[in-house]
């Protein structure tokens, strides 16, 4: 059987090599293309004669899918699957797992320290100290004492739940299905609406899916209090980037914290984020710490070596 990495994982050669040794112990073909292409016609190339192609969140499209005649499974390094043709491998019947979980304390850790940068100026006072100017119009808020509204309490909205709380703040959720852990936490769940309106920050944790997609809207933002503040580490489409930018812009809010965005970056310089006030801007880096990045190389391979078993794990339903 052929395996394929086709893009690097961000951890070291010599990990890859460890991690895959008993993959070609067993008689099986692995290979690795340590450069990463978006290319269709270099990723169908790159996937023939595969059984399994091992991706992360590079795009994996329809063209790969169906010149990749063997291919069986999809095995993407990563928590959302949005990023693959998944018609086309629904038609073709091919299974896709996932590295759910391997980025759950990275993603909630900078959702906080967004949160931080926000409600301490750090943007600011950085350009402060650059252009020789002093304190002056920089005072800060704290996270303790304020509510923090949580859209979506699974695992890392769960996490993120737990370190808000330690830093002494109130928190409240909105998600279809309750989570009973959270309710054990004191925290309240209500409708999204009425979360937009009582939270001073606003931190979003749910999958990108037809029924997410375009969910936190115009009418969503203007709700909000005009000294409240949204964090976005989850997917762009979920959010209305154009009425987020006019909210921020007409100071119906106090600022925002975006990591992802309707493409991956680079972003172009139309996206109107980009020229939004009062924004802490990241190129889709919550997930990315050097631990996640070995965590999740550590379960690709265990879902390759699950499914050379006969026992395929991290299945994903879509």
């Amino acid at each position: 059987m052929k395996i394929a990495l086709l893009e690097p994982l961000g951890v070291s050669r010599e990990l890859i090599d460890q991690l895959s040794a008993p993959i070609r112990a067993s008689g099986h073909e692995f290979v690795y293309f340590e450069q990463k292409t978006t290319d269709p016609q270099e990723l169908a190339k790159r996937s023939e004669n595969c059984e399994v192609v091992m991706i992360a969140n590079n795009p994996y499209p329809v063209q790969a899918v169906e010149q990749a005649k063997e291919l069986r499974l999809i095995d993407v390094a990563f928590t959302g699957i949005d990023h693959v043709a998944l018609d086309a491998c629904r038609e073709r019947n091919i299974q896709i797992c996932n590295a759910a979980n391997y980025s759950n304390q990275t993603v909630a850790e900078m959702v906080i320290g967004m949160t931080i940068a926000l409600l301490r100026k750090f943007p600011e006072a950085d350009k402060a100290v650059r252009n020789q100017k002093t304190a002056a119009g920089l005072t800060g808020r704290e996270i303790a004492g304020r509510t923090v509204g949580i859209v979506g309490t699974g695992r890392i909205g769960m996490i993120t739940a737990k370190l808000f709380l330690a830093f002494g703040a109130k928190v409240i959720a909105c998600d279809p299905c309750p989570n009973p852990e959270a309710k054990k936490m004191g925290i309240t769940y209500m409708p999204l609406k009425q979360l937009m309106e009582q939270s001073d920050i606003v931190t979003i944790h749910t999958p990108n899916t037809p029924e997410t997609r375009g969910m936190i809207d115009r009418e969503c933002f203007y709700s909000m209090k005009k000294n409240a503040y949204f964090i976005n580490c989850a997917r762009g489409p979920i959010i209305d980037n154009q009425a987020l930018t006019d909210a921020l812009n007409e100071e119906r809010i106090s600022g925002a914290g975006i990591d992802v965005y309707n493409v991956e970056p680079p972003i172009p310089a139309d996206e109107p984020l980009l020229h939004a006030k009062h924004t802490v801007l990241t190129p889709h880096t919550a997930f990315l710490s050097e631990e996640s990045m070995i965590r999740r190389a550590h379960i690709a391979f265990e879902n390759v070596q699950a499914y050379l078993n006969g026992e395929p794990q991290n299945l994903c339903k879509f």
